[in-house]
């Protein structure tokens, strides 16, 4: 998804005028549409056994799925938001001056429910709605696989990674354009304060070898366009 086109619905959306349906207390909006989630990651390097192993970093890519994210209206200009996806799967490379051109380490799936207070700060007759938002995102990963090429860089028969559930804040930037008293378009730009730590464990012979551990930053960028259904 581009970025670029993200950003103009928005532009365009605060740039509309227009008159017509309300959103009012106790309205439910619905959206759905395709979400981009975009690391802006970073990482400490590798330690193995305790020791840092300079050069031995990780990044992940980004991934599209299905988004889907709703809207309660507690007042006329503030609701309480959830934002939802079918499950995203990332591939995480070696990174850095040793492991930059390793290719693919491991992979994982994650879930990323994101919970917002919501402020809508134009009147409920207006067509086009922006909002924004504040709140809590928590990213549960699971499905997390190693490689053949982390097995063999290791010297191990066999490995295996866990990456640590994160909480952190969430904030978004959104614009709602009512089309007639149901439907609508909507773009949405999220950003949430992902923290992991990747524990790799190499066994050799049945037996434990050896436990490496990766402090990682995803903090994505997601970006969202879909349509909207409102009652």
């Amino acid at each position: 998804m581009s970025r670029k086109l993200t950003l103009g619905i928005l532009t365009a959306g605060l740039l509309a005028a227009g008159s017509a349906q309300a959103y009012q207390a106790g309205d439910i909006i619905l959206r759905a549409g395709a979400v981009a989630v975009d690391p802006q990651d970073s990482s400490n390097n590798l330690a193995l056994n305790g020791t840092s192993l300079p050069g031995h970093k990780v990044s992940v890519d980004s991934d599209v799925q299905l988004g889907l994210s709703g809207s309660y209206m507690l007042t006329d200009h503030f609701a309480i938001g959830l934002l939802a996806a079918t499950p995203f799967q990332h591939d995480i490379s070696g990174d850095g001056s040793v492991l930059g051109g390793a290719g693919k380490l491991a992979e994982t799936k994650h879930l990323p429910p994101t919970l917002t207070l919501q402020y809508y700060p134009l009147h409920s007759s207006h067509r086009v709605q922006p909002y924004a938002g504040v709140g809590v995102n928590y990213t549960n990963f699971f499905e997390e696989k190693t490689s053949e090429t982390l097995t063999n860089y290791l010297g191990a028969d066999s490995t295996s990674i866990e990456l640590d559930d994160s909480v952190g804040v969430a904030a978004e930037l959104g614009v709602d354009i009512k089309l007639d008293d149901r439907f609508g378009l909507n773009a949405a730009i999220w950003y949430a304060d992902i923290d992991t730590e990747a524990t790799i464990k190499a066994y050799n012979g049945g037996t434990l070898s050896s436990t490496s551990k990766v402090d990682v930053e995803i903090d994505p960028m997601v970006y969202m366009v879909g349509f909207t259904y409102s009652f």
